[in-house]
């Protein structure tokens, strides 16, 4: 899940010095952009937010599996690419040199000689794989480079690599297999229907593979995959409970499966379900919250997990031979995306990041507890040490019900009620955490602006109840959480709740739209971001693999009833009520909330006279990655605020 599709960042890469209406401006937009209503860039703001521009990030991809070295993806120029690290804090070498942004990269399982990869073009989402081979620097296509094809995992020799694709019809995913050595093996191994399917695992005798359905956030089921005939068995029966199962592994001996599972629990629970028997096991009944992320050591007998505790993670790890947790090293405070094992046992690798430290990677020896630092990423010259840490805050919503979010405040050095951006997160099963606010800490830094991080009904991360109370027909309940916000807004004598700024990515982005319209007489602006603006015309137009998913959150518009309860909350349907200036942020390849979403927006509130701004990306997809349009997006952002939150 994605659970901050977007984050505001600027300078632009072609700095220009210009003179309009005698005032010395320095940004010329990309010929990429398309900007409507939007005022020029004033060297002013240039000038002040360049090094906010400048954060570099780093995830980790892949252990080598022979050598302690690792597979990463960073950004030196204008997208992400896979680079090399041969040991804690080494050089980052670049391998990849593409326009596009270049995806999780996978070593060979045993030899460590090539790798997998994926590729989209210009955000299209339509991801083809590719084989690396490091002796020649030779990059392979394995896929047909039309359709859509994700989920791929190796086989635990390095053989084969099983993986999803939408090729057949555009609409359902099937599962294929094709040898990495050799592309003309690819071949279909079960055709399926749906567009929600996953491969999870290999089985130790790689002859079956462990799939996941995904019917909507709270409802999935396993499947057993024979990898040789292609024929498939239902793991976890369907019943009138829907229950919901996430990541999943093959146990060393291949007898069970260790997966996560809301099943007779609020929560994600760790699971070990026993294949001859179908026995559940549940292994952190004891803590109350979700668990996030785990991986299961190469020899078998430890399970690294992460439990997602009100947003903050924390590292466990459990002897799978005696089923009890043993003494885990103790982690900063922080959120943990990511983990993997070495081959070596006693090596695991995690993606960390805090308010007070950007993305970079880190890996732990269990046995001596010893941390290491495997990426020192730049920040601009900013000392991030001194930015603000989050409150955790709560409020009481229409219906008693308790919601909870992250506040930033800015520095003390800002007196007075300070402005507030409202920024909510996507999903709409997102989950607001304590993260590096990348270009919003100008924001809260420069501009003295309070940053508030809600998670409203429908977030994951406070059970499955909670998760399901905006479905369908219960939309408006979750305005109405932002609408308690705004009275909380109110009591905080810290905070100016004649001044706030809602905003949003993608389905943030149709909350800062349903802000704008049913609370507009209490805001002083809205920016969303590759929002949509109607649900029915978004499901009519999302890429038909996922379209069934969708509908089971937001509703079926083929039913009439639903319908016209779409309808009549949709922001296109209420323009006159939207007062306040607006800014909108789209992506031309977008397969999830279509330009058009954003197009019939702009073009409609304007005639009311609404001051408008539109920047539309002709290389961008579902939300911004070249780091010339991330820029340029926060550039335009903070003007938007300062001439319409700040004045």
């Amino acid at each position: 899940m994605i659970r901050r599709l977007i984050v505001l960042a600027l300078f632009l890469l072609i700095i220009t010095p210009i003179s309009i209406t005698g005032q010395a401006f320095a940004l010329l937009p990309p010929d990429n952009l398309v900007l409507q209503g939007i005022q020029s860039i004033p060297d002013s703001i240039v000038a002040g937010v360049g090094r906010y521009t400048e954060f570099r990030t780093a995830a980790f991809w892949s252990w080598n599996p022979t050598k302690r070295e690792m597979l990463i993806g960073t950004r030196f120029a204008d997208t992400r690419q896979v680079h090399q690290v041969k040991f804690p804090g080494g050089a980052r070498t670049q391998l990849t040199f593409f326009k596009d942004s270049a995806e999780g990269a996978m070593y060979h399982p045993t030899g460590g000689d090539c790798f997998i990869f994926g590729k989209d073009t210009n955000g299209d989402e339509f991801y083809q794989f590719y084989r690396y081979d490091f002796a020649t620097g030779d990059v392979t296509l394995l896929t047909d480079g039309k359709s859509r094809n994700t989920s791929a995992e190796w086989s635990n020799v390095g053989n084969f690599l099983a993986y999803c694709s939408t090729r057949r019809n555009g609409k359902d995913v099937d599962l294929y297999v094709v040898a990495p050595s050799d592309p003309k093996t690819d071949h279909l191994l079960v055709q399926l229907e749906g567009g929600g399917w996953d491969v999870l695992d290999w089985s130790p005798d790689e002859r079956t593979l462990l799939a996941a359905e995904w019917i909507s956030a709270n409802e999935s089921y396993l499947w057993l995959v024979d990898a040789g005939t292609g024929n498939k068995t239902l793991l976890t029966p369907k019943g009138k409970d829907k229950i919901a199962y996430s990541s999943g592994l093959f146990s060393k001996d291949g007898k069970g499966i260790y997966v996560t599972t809301d099943r007779d629990s609020e929560f994600q629970r760790l699971t070990y379900i026993d294949l001859a028997s179908k026995q559940h096991i549940y292994l952190t009944a004891h803590i109350k919250w979700d668990i996030d992320l785990f991986d299961l050591s190469h020899d078998g007998k430890t399970i690294a997990f992460v439990a997602n505790e009100d947003g903050i993670s924390v590292l466990h790890l459990l002897d799978t031979v005696m089923g009890k947790e043993k003494t885990a090293p103790k982690l900063p405070v922080g959120v943990i995306y990511r983990l993997r094992w070495h081959n070596n046992g006693s090596d695991l690798a995690f993606n960390f990041q805090s308010a007070r430290s950007v993305p970079d990677i880190y890996s732990v020896n269990v046995d001596t507890g010893k941390i290491d630092r495997w990426t020192y990423s730049e920040t601009g010259g900013v000392n991030t040490e001194n930015f603000v840490e989050p409150e955790l805050i709560r409020w009481k919503s229409f219906d008693g019900r308790m919601i909870s979010g992250f506040l930033y405040r800015p520095p003390s050095k800002f007196a007075g009620k300070r402005p507030v951006v409202i920024d909510m997160h996507g999903g709409p099963e997102g989950q607001a955490l304590p993260t590096f606010l990348r270009g919003d800490n100008y924001v809260l830094n420069d501009l003295g602006v309070a940053v508030l991080m809600p998670n409203i009904r429908g977030s994951s991360g406070y059970g499955k109840t909670f998760l399901k109370l905006d479905n369908g027909f219960l939309r408006e309940d979750s305005y109405k959480d932002i609408s308690a916000l705004l009275d909380w807004i109110k009591t905080d004598p810290g905070l100016d709740a004649g001044r706030i700024m809602v905003t949003g990515a993608s389905y943030g982005g149709h909350m800062t739209l349903a802000i704008a319209t049913f609370y507009s007489d209490r805001i002083r602006c809205a920016l969303d971001v590759v929002g949509m603006s109607n649900l029915v015309t978004f499901l009519e137009n999302t890429q038909g693999y996922r379209r069934d998913l969708r509908r089971v959150e937001y509703g079926d518009e083929r039913d009439p009833k639903m319908r016209k309860f779409m309808e009549r909350i949709a922001p296109m349907n209420n323009l006159q009520m939207i007062k306040k200036p607006l800014m909108v942020v789209a992506g031309k390849n977008d397969p999830r909330v279509p330009v058009t979403e954003s197009d019939q927006i702009v073009d409609a509130v304007r005639k009311n006279g609404v001051p408008v701004w539109y920047l539309m990306a002709k290389d961008e997809g579902h939300g911004f990655v070249r780091k010339k349009n991330v820029d340029f997006l926060l550039y335009t952002s903070v003007l938007f605020m300062k001439e319409y939150l700040l004045n």
